[in-house]
Parts: structure tokens; sequence; C-alpha cells
């Protein structure tokens, strides 16, 4: 009997995925996790009102959502002050990006990103077989100059910039990214990926604008608003760009359970910054420990914190399975030399006190 044919892209490409999900690495243990610190999820919760939201709305799950998502996206524009028409929602922010490359790369197209940014991104480009060009990190800032002169040079037909940074946590203001946005070649679309906006300074993002076509902003309710299990993001766009996902997109990809909280969450801003104070005094412990522990935290503007172990990727390696063994789940960043780090996600009291203990093990 044959097997599947495959296509020769997809028989090209290694079985890996992004990252190894906690549950999984859970198995392989045998063990549960004690604190859960590694997948920038928010401990704390969504909103009770989004809870409440999804709780009623599980009893009509036998209806598809509404293909348009057309309450959240009014009630989006009505809090970004943009035309709805400018905003696609999706299966959170890993899904915007598969249908983003889908619309923009095809075989051999170029694409420019930082080396050891975001691993999901390039994993839809290599998916749809685009070719990835990178540039390494400055002083653990992806480096939006070089950013700019590679895509010039590539002829890029997409280019990724996350402010705040995942994995490191730094951030640049906005004049730095606006410079980026104005010196964009023709045909080059920048996706500003803005996951964690919402924990950053202010004068990071810079203004809304949704009248250039070439450029898409990326956000998420997986993180300040705690529904990273809910799957639900959206883009901010120009209207033309927004309507090319309907090409693409699965239309009932985003459950009426995901809509409801979204919205219920969307509509209770007194949470959210009750869960950014926390989440700052939480980062700040971290750091804490960290120093104690004679390591040093990376200033961070996300809801996790860099921390640089110092001796270079062996050592972080080892600390990380340390960590692990003793039911810490934290992750660290992948490519050199950011790989000399630890990247631990804040969490509540508990889950910092046992990461305390193991951390100052390792002094």
């Amino acid at each position: 009997m044959s097997g599947p044919r495959f296509t020769a892209l997809a028989a090209s490409l290694p079985s890996t995925v992004p990252f190894v999900g906690p549950e999984v690495q859970e198995r392989a243990r045998g063990a549960a996790f004690a604190a859960r610190l590694g997948a920038n999820e928010s401990g704390f919760g969504p909103s009770p009102r989004a809870i409440a939201a999804m709780a009623d709305a599980a009893a009509d799950s036998w209806k598809y959502g509404d293909s348009e998502s057309y309450d959240l996206r009014t009630a989006l524009a009505e809090h970004l002050e943009v035309d709805m028409n400018s905003i696609v929602v999706g299966e959170g922010i890993d899904g915007l990006l598969g249908y983003l490359v889908r619309l923009l790369v095809g075989q051999g197209d170029a694409v420019v990103t930082s080396l050891g940014a975001y691993p999901t991104f390039n994993y839809h480009v290599t998916g749809y077989g685009g070719t990835l060009h990178t540039v390494p990190y400055r002083d653990d800032h992806e480096d939006p100059d070089a950013l700019l002169t590679k895509a010039r040079e590539v002829d890029a037909k997409l280019l990724y910039l996350a402010n705040p940074d995942n994995p490191m946590g730094t951030w640049h203001d906005a004049a730095t990214v606006q410079r980026l946005i104005d010196g964009l070649p023709d045909g080059c679309v920048l996706c500003l990926d803005e996951a964690y906006g919402e924990f950053a300074p202010d004068g990071t993002l810079p203004p809304l604008d949704t009248s250039n076509a070439c450029v898409i902003r990326m956000r998420t309710f997986s993180k300040a608003y705690g529904m990273a299990g809910a799957r639900i993001g959206y883009a901010i766009t120009h209207p033309e760009l927004a309507a090319a996902f309907a090409k693409v997109r699965n239309h009932f990809g985003v459950s009426r359970i995901a809509q409801s909280g979204a919205l219920a969450a969307l509509q209770d801003q007194e949470w959210l910054q009750s869960v950014l104070t926390r989440t700052a005094a939480a980062r700040e412990d971290l750091s804490d420990m960290a120093r104690q522990a004679g390591f040093a935290p990376l200033p961070s503007a996300t809801n996790f914190v860099t921390i640089d172990c110092g001796e270079g990727v062996d050592r972080a390696k080892a600390i990380l399975d340390s960590l692990s063994q003793a039911g810490c789940f934290v992750r660290m960043p992948f490519v050199s030399p950011q790989n000399r780090c630890i990247r631990v996600s804040v969490g509540k009291e508990r889950e910092l006190n046992l990461l305390r203990v193991e951390l100052l093990k390792q002094k």
C-alpha cells in the first residue's frame, strides 16, 4: 500500500514544532510542574467578567462563532479609535501570522527577521516556502537599522519585529519604530508584533495609523488579558490588507466562547490595570531574586524576565534542567549569544517562592 503523497515542500521540512508545550514535558518527566513559569501566560487569570461570559457562552457552543467577530471588532474599533474594517480577529497572533505569511510569501520569497526572534513566525515562513534572512540582535535588542538594511538588500516582501521583544523582554521607543516604518522599501510589509504592548512603558508604541497598507500590528488576549487558552488575537492594518485575510483565513476558526470572553475582557479595563500592577511587582521580585542568586536580569517591558546566567549556553542549560527537575517550568532563548540566558514568566507568590529557593541553589 502506498503512503500519502506529500508536497515536495512538506516532505522536505523537519518534524519540529516551535515550542514543546509544558504538558508534553510533564508527560515526559512523569510529573506536573509546581511552578508554570515558562510560557508567558498570565497566572493571574482572565477578568472574572470574561470567565462568566465564557461560561454563559458555553451553553451556545453548539453554534459556530460569528464568522466576522462583529461585536468584538466593533468594540475593539471603539477602544482603539480606528475603523472596524481595519481589524482582523484570528486564532491568536500565531494564527494571524500564518494567514499573513500565506497572503504574502511564496516559494523563495525573501523574509527578514532577527536571529533568535519569535520562532513561530519562522515556522510559518518555512512552511510556505519562504526564504528567511536574519540579522543579529544588538545589545540584546532587535536591531531596526540592520533589519531595514537587510530588507532593502534582499527585496523582502515581509519584515518582522516584535516590540517589546520575545525572548529578551527589551524594547524600542515609538520614535525608533516609526523610523523603521518610514524607511520601509517599496512593497515590503512590516509585521509589528505587539503581543506584550500592554506591559510596555508609555512612549513604546507608535500611534495607530491605518492609512499605511504596508504596516500590520498584531495584538492578543493571551498575555495581559490572561486568555492564552482561548486562542484569540487581532491585527490592526489598512482596510485593504485586512480584507485580504478573508481570502485565506478559517472563517469559523475563533469560537463563540473565545469571542464572548474577549469582548468581556476588553470591557473590564479595571481588571487589566490590576494585572499590569501585579505583573510589574512580580517582575521586580523576579529581578531581585536573580540578583540575589548572582545573575543579571535584563530590563523588561513584558510579563517575563530574561536572566543572564553569565557563562554561556552550557551554564544556562544546566540551570534550566535543574529548575525543571525541581518542578519549575522555564525556557531559554534558542540562539547565541541570547542562549546564555533563561527566560522566566511572572507568576503568583507561591510559584515565585519555589523558584527563589531553587534559583539560589545555583549561586
